[in-house]
């Protein structure tokens, strides 16, 4: 009799301790899901939706304005490429983007941190073009394609000249890459 009990004994405690390992394996690994969605916020795509913007002229260099998207979100936002811009109501076509300004990375804006993007509005090389009152401002997403509703933007002083040399930079961290190119 000694020897069956002890053999369910053992029996016992083994199936114990798998059922500890297991339990304890479970409970692990919905802690470490769980941590890892507390430490890594999700990130969204920048939209006219959860930032604000403003454009305005800049002093240096002449011919240029400053587009300045301000998150206003309550998660990280990608402002991704450069923002697709419509120099006047009637405008056909976006303005064109300087390749050469393209950053390092995407530009990744904290809540109430904010991305620039430099506009040259004409040159005297350039061809043709007219005054603009308004700005109309998209966001592109990863892809590259437009992306949520156009923001509106009052161009300074009544207006602007545009003509066909006229371009915009990449979103830029800070002021002084938008501007600098």
């Amino acid at each position: 009799m000694p020897i069956a009990t002890r053999f369910v004994s053992r029996a016992a405690a083994s199936s114990l301790v798998v059922a500890a390992l297991t339990l304890a394996g479970f409970q692990a690994t919905g802690q470490t899901a769980s941590a890892a969605a507390k430490k890594a916020p999700s990130v969204v795509t920048c939209t006219t939706a959860n930032t604000d913007l403003t454009v305005t002229e800049v002093s240096r260099p002449i011919n240029h304005l400053l587009v300045k998207a301000t998150n206003t979100g309550s998660k990280p936002c990608y402002a991704y490429i450069a923002p697709y811009l419509r120099a006047g109501a009637d405008a056909q076509a976006p303005l064109p983007w300087a390749e050469e300004t393209t950053p390092q990375a995407v530009v990744t804006l904290k809540p109430g941190r904010s991305a620039y993007a430099g506009i040259t509005t004409s040159t005297p090389d350039g061809e043709g073009g007219a005054k603009a009152k308004t700005l109309g401002v998209f966001f592109a997403d990863r892809k590259g394609d437009a992306t949520g509703r156009e923001k509106t933007l009052k161009l300074p002083k009544g207006g602007v000249f545009f003509n066909s040399t006229a371009t915009v930079t990449y979103w830029q961290d800070n002021v002084t890459d938008a501007l600098t190119w």
